[in-house]
């Protein structure tokens, strides 16, 4: 009896369960339609309400949905490379029926592009060097990236400037070109006329003179022409107009020239002025300069045992300019002499390019070591040599100097000897007939 009761109770429970099973599986579900989705990318995965439903195969995935079931809401199929597509589904299906969902998946963009455009337009357009058209104009297929980008046009001054592109989208570039300016010219007269025309500190020629394709701006003119002032201003030139300048250059008047008197103590000493060599001083009166034109000029001294004197004086128009130049002594050290004598005597000796007198000359309280004496004297090729001074002795120069040649004319005695064979010729026939 417990036996059978068992069992009873065995299969009464499996009759329950079937029973709970078969309610549960008719509330889930119930009769069976289809989403069919239709999608132009194979392996694309569809979500619905965020649930994974499989990938699109042969272009197709049908997805089955319960007419008992909560209503599906939205749906979503992605795919790497691509940009995801999303939506809400449309009705839902009855039982045995099928709801087809198109959807195109776009790739995800690789390159974007650039749109150009200029004012006035009608400008090249250059990308990292490459012309690519005229403005307006939309570039394709640019990579991600930045780019050098440029619009020249006649008559406007090029425009560069850098731009970045982005995957997907366009970048708009706008070129404000800024027009040239046209050259003008100056025309440029002088009285009177051949002044030496700078622009710009920049030598152009002589007037009268045109001046063409010059910038529109300002510019400085400058004439110059000797014995005149200079002149100079400022023209500005407008674009494509010519600018005239007329100069009335002024004369500089004429200066008559002054004169340098010059004495030392002591005298003796050899003056030059401005590296010239002038004369010596003397104690009987002052060595005068003359003909010394207007303005700043060096006086310069020497002396054989004194330091040499120098001093810049200014010279006025027709004045005399006195100078009287106290000598100072070398402090002693080691010297020696130099005797010179030349042939022919009287001639001009110099030590060390300083003139010392005429010759035969005894320079004393010369230092030691090694000295130039240079002897000159008219008709003469001058002459010069090094001599070497040890102190307290005397060192000799004897200068033999060489005649400077004067070309003759050759063939001019044999003609002038013919003359007189020939006027000879003429008295002996002459007499003869007598």
């Amino acid at each position: 009896m417990i036996t059978n009761r068992t069992a009873i109770i065995g299969l009464a429970l499996l009759v329950l369960c079937a029973g709970a099973s078969t309610a549960s599986a008719a509330s889930i579900g119930g009769s069976e339609g289809w989403y069919t989705f239709h999608c132009n990318v194979n392996g694309a995965s569809v979500y619905i309400d965020g649930g994974y439903k499989g990938e699109i195969a042969q272009g197709v995935l049908s997805v089955p949905v319960y007419t008992t079931g909560t209503p599906y809401q939205a749906y979503r199929l992605e795919m790497p490379g691509y940009q995801s597509a999303a939506g809400g589904l449309p009705g839902e299906p009855a039982a045995g029926e099928t709801v087809d969902v198109y959807v195109t998946l776009n790739p995800l963009a690789t390159s974007g592009s650039i749109y150009a455009t200029s004012t006035p337009s009608g400008a090249a357009i250059y990308l990292n060097g490459n012309y690519r058209g005229v403005t307006p104009l939309t570039i394709s297929s640019v990579t991600p990236g930045s780019y050098q980008i440029e619009a020249d046009m006649s008559g406007y001054q090029p425009y560069p400037t850098t731009v970045s592109v982005s995957a997907g989208q366009t970048t708009n570039v706008l070129f404000p070109l800024q027009a040239i300016a046209q050259p003008g010219s100056i025309v440029i007269s002088s009285n009177p006329s051949g002044a030496y025309v700078y622009m710009d500190a920049s030598y152009k020629g002589k007037t009268p003179l045109t001046l063409s394709s010059v910038s529109a701006k300002s510019h400085v003119i400058e004439l110059d022409m000797n014995g005149f002032y200079d002149w100079k201003t400022t023209v500005t030139v407008s674009p494509g107009v010519t600018s005239y300048v007329n100069a009335q250059m002024n004369p500089i008047p004429a200066q008559n020239p002054g004169y340098i008197s010059v004495s030392s103590s002591p005298t003796g000493a050899s003056v030059s002025v401005d590296g010239v060599y002038q004369g010596q001083t003397s104690a009987t009166q002052a060595l005068v300069v003359s003909g010394v034109t207007a303005g700043s000029h060096t006086v310069t001294l020497s002396l054989s045992g004194y330091q040499e004197y120098s001093t810049s004086v200014t010279v006025q128009s027709g004045t005399t300019t006195p100078i009287n130049a106290a000598m100072t002594p070398l402090p002693p050290g080691p010297a020696g002499s130099i005797s010179v004598s030349s042939s022919p005597a009287g001639a001009n000796v110099y030590l060390d390019n300083a003139y010392k007198g005429v010759s035969p000359l005894t320079l004393t309280g010369v230092s030691t070591g090694s000295h130039v004496v240079k002897v000159q004297v008219s008709g003469y090729q001058d002459w010069s040599d090094s001599v070497q001074v040890n102190a307290d002795s005397t060192s000799y120069v004897s200068a033999s100097l060489n005649p400077v040649t004067t070309p003759t004319q050759s063939g001019a005695l044999p003609f002038a000897a013919l003359g007189a064979l020939a006027v000879l010729g003429m008295i002996f026939v002459v007499r003869k007939r007598m």
